[in-house]
């Protein structure tokens, strides 16, 4: 039943017309960025498709070179961009390639051609992995090490991108920076946040011969400290999952984006991108307004951090 209430209230959103007066009027002159993680070749093409009849799409780095005035923009810009360099994103090359559109996937520098995995995939078949992106990283690593996952460990197959599907789409992709291994920067102490922030950077130029100017803050999460960081490692720009848009004067180092399900239908993407979906929530309160994209809390999730948290009581936390 929820199921089908959900369906209704976003078919109504969607013919209301409120997407299209916010995407004609107020966003006109706004740079909206969605942020996607490992859609299907299909998924890709129903979302790519609509957004290239509803929006001028342009390239980060034109947003940039917008910002430092040396370019201009069209009305209803919009950026796609892509975290963590599933594997998976292989497989919208020819897409991309087809529609000549501009993507940025931000990579993790020491998963990309390897058969290591991603903590949060693998953690989220024990249990739920929001739990552990609310912990110190040291304790996220004593728990997955517990667990049997270690940050070195390889695998069977490949989760991430393999350097030869980076080279042959670097020439259609704008690869960019998601830290050395996805810790949430801010549960991370000061060494281990230069190092993930500082090492990918130098990682990703060196061994893959890319252009990085940008980085993606893992879950979102950031705090001034992650801005120092990535202004000393020379980044010209910092991207957030924030709610909003970006214009004129949007922090470069706070940039906001939309997030959008891997499998979403065009109306609930019509209604994401525009941010109408995002202030619902907010607007209902079923989302604190100070709490991460994909983190939402309850009296389970609240327990089992403070469990983590707290010496000795280890072995609730797996109960």
């Amino acid at each position: 039943m929820k199921r089908i209430l959900k369906k209704i209230f976003i078919k109504s959103i969607y013919y209301s017309g409120l997407p299209y007066l916010f995407r004609e009027i107020v966003l006109r002159k706004k740079v909206i960025i969605i942020m996607l993680h490992n859609p299907g070749p299909d998924t890709g093409e129903l979302l790519f498709k609509w957004l290239l009849k509803k929006y001028n799409i342009i390239s980060l780095n034109q947003y940039i070179d917008y910002r430092n005035g040396k370019a201009t923009l069209p009305a209803k810009p919009l950026i796609i961009t892509m975290d963590d360099g599933h594997i998976g994103n292989y497989d919208l090359l020819p897409l991309i390639k087809s529609l000549q559109i501009p993507v940025t996937i931000f990579l993790c520098s020491g998963l990309i051609n390897t058969r290591r995995h991603y903590w949060f995939k693998y953690y989220e078949l024990l249990t739920d992995s929001d739990v552990l992106k609310m912990v110190p990283n040291n304790k996220r690593l004593e728990y997955l090490a517990k667990s049997g996952y270690y940050p070195e460990k390889e695998f069977p197959d490949p989760q991430a991108l393999t350097k030869e599907q980076i080279m042959e789409m670097k020439e259609y992709v704008n690869f960019q920076s998601h830290t050395v291994s996805h810790p949430c920067l801010n549960r991370c102490t000061d060494a281990e946040s230069w190092k993930e922030i500082s090492d990918s950077k130098l990682q990703l130029e060196t061994e893959y011969n890319l252009a990085i100017n940008a980085i993606a803050y893992p879950n979102g999460d950031f705090t001034e400290r992650e801005i120092t960081y990535a202004k000393k490692a020379e980044y010209t720009c910092g991207l957030t999952v924030g709610y909003g848009y970006n214009g004129k004067n949007t922090s470069l180092y706070k940039l906001k984006r939309c997030s959008v399900n891997d499998n979403e239908s065009v109306e609930l993407l019509a209604i994401k991108a525009t941010g109408i979906w995002s202030y619902l929530f907010l607007l209902f309160k079923k989302i604190p307004q100070l709490m991460f994209y994909n983190v939402t809390f309850s009296t389970r999730k609240l327990m089992r951090i403070l469990i983590l948290i707290l010496p000795g009581m280890e072995d609730l936390v797996f109960s």
